[in-house]
């Protein structure tokens, strides 16, 4: 097989959530309930974390940490495409079932910081040959 062949188009949605931590326990109860559920119903999630409170670890040369604090939410989507996945998730916040869990969030503001990144696996890169 050649360089590139064979390769996939499939991406690894990374979604990285800074919860303010007076929400944090409000935020784990309604993923946990609703949320997590009806995603992982209607998407490919890989899994999803949440902080425990072990301490975190910041290095190399320039660490920095956000005035947020760490992320203390994360999220993975495997999706086939960046096609796929803009389709997905306009399907999915557009559905009715959505938008009722959405209304059960005990806050929406509390999200101090989203970060949202799109991988490859290392397998389907060429480095990887």
């Amino acid at each position: 097989m050649s360089k590139g062949e064979g390769r996939s188009e499939a991406i690894f949605e990374i979604r990285n959530y800074t919860i303010d931590r007076r929400w944090f326990d409000a935020y784990k109860k309604w993923a946990a309930e609703l949320a997590a559920p009806l995603v992982k119903a209607k998407l490919d999630v890989v899994d999803i974390w949440v902080d425990d409170g072990m301490e975190s670890e910041v290095s190399g040369s320039a660490p920095a940490v956000s005035p947020n604090g760490q992320p203390n939410s994360c999220w993975i989507i495997r999706w086939p495409s960046q096609a796929a996945r803009a389709e997905g998730v306009e399907a999915l916040v557009e559905s009715s079932e959505f938008q009722e869990m959405w209304a059960k969030h005990p806050n929406p503001d509390a999200y101090l910081d989203i970060n949202v990144r799109f991988m490859k696996a290392a397998t389907d890169l060429p480095f990887a040959d």
